[in-house]
Parts: C-alpha cells; structure tokens; sequence
C-alpha cells in the first residue's frame, strides 16, 4: 500500500509538472526570441534618421559605428545606389523583396537571422537595413530558465513523495497493528487490543476489533466456566459409579468397569483444567497412535466378546517404534473410541469389524491413515454425519462423534472421509497431518478372532 500511494504520487505530481513547464519552456524560449528581434529593430531604428539626413558614406559609416551592432560587425546599410557599408549577409533576393514588400521582415541566414528593415527615401528610393542575430542571442537564457523549472519539478515531485510516504506510511502502520492483532487474537490471545489510529475507516476498524475482541473474551469467557461447571457437576454421579464399582467383587469385568470409571473421572478433570485455563494458546504436542489403537482395542475387545463380535487389527501391532502424530493421546484416544463407539451403537450385535493403521513412508509424507469399518448397514448421509450435532444417532447419542473424530484429525492439518468398506458396511479413514511416524513392515499379520486385553 506504502509503494502504491508512491507510486500514485509520483505519477499524478509528474504529469502535473510536465502539464505547466513544458507549456512554460516554450514560453520562455518565445521570450527570448522576441528580446532579441526587438532590439535588433531598436538598433535598426536609430540609424533610420542618419539615413534620412544624409546618403554620404563618411556621415553613415559613423553613424553605423555608433549602434552597438554596427560596432560589432553584426549591422549592414545596403544603399540606393547598390552600395553597402558594413559586414551583409542576407541575399540579393532577400534584399530585394525588403525594398518591393516596404517592411521589415526575418531571413535566416548562415549562424542567425538577418532582420532587413526598409527605410522609404525621397525621390522613390530605398535603403535596407539588414541586422545580423546570431543564433545565440535568440536563446540566451533560455537553458539557465530551463534549469530553474526542472529544478522546480523536481523539488515538487520530491515533496509530493515525501509527503505520500509519509501519509502510506501512517496508514500501513495501523493496517499492520490491525493485521497483527488479528492474528494474536487468532493465535488465541485474547486480550489483545489495539488503539485506533490513521485514517478514519482504519479507526473505525480498530474499534470494531476492540469490540469483537471484547465479545469473543466473554463468551470464550461463559463457555470455560459452563464447561467446567458442567464437568463439575459430574463428579457426583461419578462418585457413585465410583462406589459401585468397588462392590462389584474381583472379575475381569468388575476391572474394566472399575478402569473405565477412572478413566471417566480422569477426563472430567482433564475437562476443568483445559476450562479453567486462561490461555489458549496450545503448546506442540504428539502421541504414539499405535500404542493408543492397541489401548483402546483392548478395552472395546471384550465388549466386542460378548456381543458376539469378530473384529481385526492390522498395522498397529506391526508398527516398528512409536508412530507420531501432531495429536494430544487424551483427543486421540477420543476420537478413536468414538469411531469405536458408532460401531457398537449403530450396528447390530454380532456385526464384525476391522481397524487398520496405515503409515507411509518418507516418499509419501510420513502419512498416516487410520480406518475402522465394519459390516452393518452404512451411512445414509456420510455429510450430515460429519456436521456436528446432525448424527441420527438415535436414543443416548449426541451426534458429536464424527465431528470430534473430525475435529482430531483437522487440527493435525488431516481430514476425514466416510466410504463403503470392504465388509458391506461404513467405512471411516482418518488421515493425519504430517508427523514423525516411521516405516512400518509392509506386510500385515492380522489377528483375527475374539480376543481379549490379557490375550494381548
């Protein structure tokens, strides 16, 4: 904006200059001109009465030498009788039509001009005075003028940058405060703020800004403390399962109950800090999706055991070292339990299924692709699912799982695509943004069958 306001200027203020000195050089130069022709006629007016008193060539040469052109060679006297006195230089035919036009009149010559001025004698005779101007004397001054206009033109171009520098440079300034208070706000600080400045559409905006920023803070404001009252109120029912649990016995199932029932309480309190929290400002954090995929398949396994369910998982136990992703292992384990989930909610019991955990190589990004399908009726309307809260999940669904499954993979620059699978039903591929994930073995050993977390 700065370059172009520049640039602006210097092309309005140079067309203007150009628009008033050229006509004015011009100008300038037709002065010139004119000085010089009229004392040419001067000089050769004071000799006309010499030439009317007297035709002898003693009283004339004196007379001549006493104009200031006469005394420089630069004046003639033709006479009547075809005599010349002084130093001529126009031509007989110029000398001629002098006498027949009986007025004065300009010839150009070799190095000027020859003013030839008639002077009407008695008895019908005349006498031409011919007044040399050299080429130089039309122009004197002209190039010092010349020079004090363009010295001018550019002096007012200089300014009129100065001045449009200047005024961009007020304006980008506050176009540059407005930008990055925009992107700190972004970034999630929200108590940036910015004091208006520069023109008046700019303060405006600023204070509109200022505004929007001062919402933004409350209601980011309402949402944390609703979330974390919400959260809180939790912790009764919690502690009742809590309690419940605990007199459950000793059985595999009275664990996993009892392991499911902190593991609850452990994201109801992950839920009162991150809304307590005044920041929002997230730091670069990762977790091992591999390790998490065998984690929570080994939680969902023995429910899959007793409804009669064959699952599969491919890629994840193969996977030689961590497999990294840009995704906090608390979201990830989320949003794989709500892939997870939809399976168990939305298909019949005994329906199989499968998770498979692909991770490319260098030569394809290191990318990282997560799909769970199973074999029951599909997704009617694969984008609705994935807006939130439009999920037909029926009874005890908040049609919020494919949009936090979503949301997970977004924020690691991924994406996520609902697809027919292999066995008949849905298929949801999740792929991750880029991560330090190593080379997995290209061959796949599948473990089929029921299975349970002690099998594993």
């Amino acid at each position: 904006m700065r370059g172009t306001l520049v640039r602006v200027a210097l092309a309005v203020t140079t067309m203007v200059a150009l628009a008033f000195l050229i006509p004015l050089g011009l100008v300038v130069r037709e002065i010139a001109r004119d000085r010089a022709f009229s004392d040419a006629e001067r000089q050769a007016a004071a000799l006309q009465p010499a030439l009317v008193i007297t035709t002898d060539r003693s009283a004339l040469e004196r007379a001549l030498a006493s104009v200031p052109a006469g005394a420089d060679g630069r004046m003639a006297v033709h006479l009547p009788d075809g005599g010349v006195l002084g130093a001529p230089r126009a031509a007989p035919n110029a000398l001629q039509k002098a006498r027949d036009r009986a007025q004065a009149f300009r010839v150009h010559t070799k190095g000027g001009w020859s003013l030839l001025q008639p002077v009407a004698l008695e008895h019908g005779r005349v006498t031409v005075i011919e007044v040399f101007v050299p080429e130089g004397d039309t122009s004197r001054g002209v190039g010092t003028a010349w020079l004090v206009l363009t010295g001018v033109a550019v002096l007012l171009v200089s300014g009129s940058l100065v001045v449009a520098d200047r005024l961009g440079a007020r304006v980008v300034r506050s176009a540059k405060s407005l930008a990055g208070a925009a992107g700190t706000l972004g970034g999630g600080d929200l108590t940036v703020r910015i004091t208006p400045e520069g023109p008046t559409e700019l303060r405006d905006a600023a204070a509109a800004f200022n505004s929007m920023a001062d919402r933004v803070e409350k209601l980011m404001t309402a949402e944390r403390e609703l979330a974390a009252d919400l959260s809180h109120r939790l912790r009764t029912p919690l502690t009742a399962l809590r309690l419940n649990a605990a007199s459950l016995g000793d059985s595999s199932v009275a664990d996993q109950t009892r392991d499911a029932v902190a593991q609850l309480e452990r994201e109801v309190d992950r839920l009162i800090l991150a809304a307590r929290r005044q920041t929002t400002v997230a730091e670069p954090v990762g977790s091992d999706i591999a390790e998490v995929v065998r984690d929570r398949i080994a939680f969902w396994s023995a429910l899959a055991e007793d409804e009669d369910r064959d699952w599969r998982l491919d890629g994840a136990e193969e996977a030689r070292g961590p497999v990294r992703v840009p995704v906090p292992r608390a979201e990830l384990a989320a949003a794989v339990d709500a892939m997870l989930g939809n399976v168990f909610r939305h298909t019949a019991e005994g329906t199989p299924f499968a998770v498979t955990l692909h991770v490319g190589g260098p030569a394809a990004g290191d990318t990282v692709i997560l799909l769970v399908a199973d074999g029951g009726p599909g997704i009617s309307d694969p984008e609705a699912a994935l807006r939130r809260g439009h999920g037909d999940g029926g009874e005890g669904s908040t049609g919020l799982g494919l949009d936090i499954v979503r949301r997970v993979a977004e924020s690691s620059g991924g994406e996520v695509r609902l697809e027919r699978s292999v066995l008949g039903g849905a298929q949801v591929s999740v792929r991750f943004g880029a991560g330090n994930a190593p080379v997995s073995r290209r061959g796949r050993r599948a473990r089929k069958g029921r299975r349970t977390a002690d099998a594993r």
